[in-house]
């Protein structure tokens, strides 16, 4: 699929099948993450991966939006190895890293027929303590992953962009 119409046809999945995601495209999925472009290529990102019963259902205690997938990843940013911009101290990019990494598993997943949502609503002190996260990783984002069901479908508005004038500035 070319990537335009990728990206126009993914969709945040609320609803996945029981069908698993193989081993094979799971390790497809990491190296699109490994792969991705960080700040001075720090990669400060790590990913915990959850597939067993009991850490999805540590997760499904301390947020509500794992939508039944029977994989999720954890994406987080280690402080430490963050790029930090020397001109303004408040600008760190694990943030934007971790995103950029979310971003190409997402994309890839989709490319494959795998859905994804990515999650930001959670308490992150709440998702540290059940999975023993260390406390020098913020927590970006939970993305649960999965074949999407059959009733699976966009949220309304899904495809509603502002006007390109409205979001590109020609200087």
């Amino acid at each position: 699929m070319e990537f335009t119409e990728l990206a126009k046809t993914r969709y945040s999945v609320r609803s996945f099948s029981d069908r698993k995601i193989e081993k094979e495209k799971l390790n497809a999925l990491l190296e699109a993450a490994k792969v991705a472009p960080t700040a001075c290529n720090n990669q400060p990102q790590r990913l915990y991966v959850l597939q067993s019963g009991k850490s999805i259902e540590k997760l499904n205690n301390v947020t509500k939006f794992v939508f039944g997938a029977h994989t999720v990843i954890i994406f987080t940013s280690v402080k430490e190895e963050e790029w930090i911009n020397p001109f303004t101290k408040e600008y760190h990019t694990g943030e934007i890293d971790c995103s950029i990494v979310c971003t190409h598993v997402m994309l890839q997943a989709w490319g494959m027929g795998i859905g994804s949502c990515w999650v930001g609503y959670f308490d992150p002190e709440k998702v540290r303590k059940a999975l023993d996260i260390p406390e020098n990783e913020q927590i970006i984002a939970i993305l649960p992953l999965g074949y999407p069901a059959e009733d699976s479908k966009p949220a309304p508005g899904h495809s509603i962009f502002k006007p390109m004038e409205k979001m590109v500035k020609y200087l």
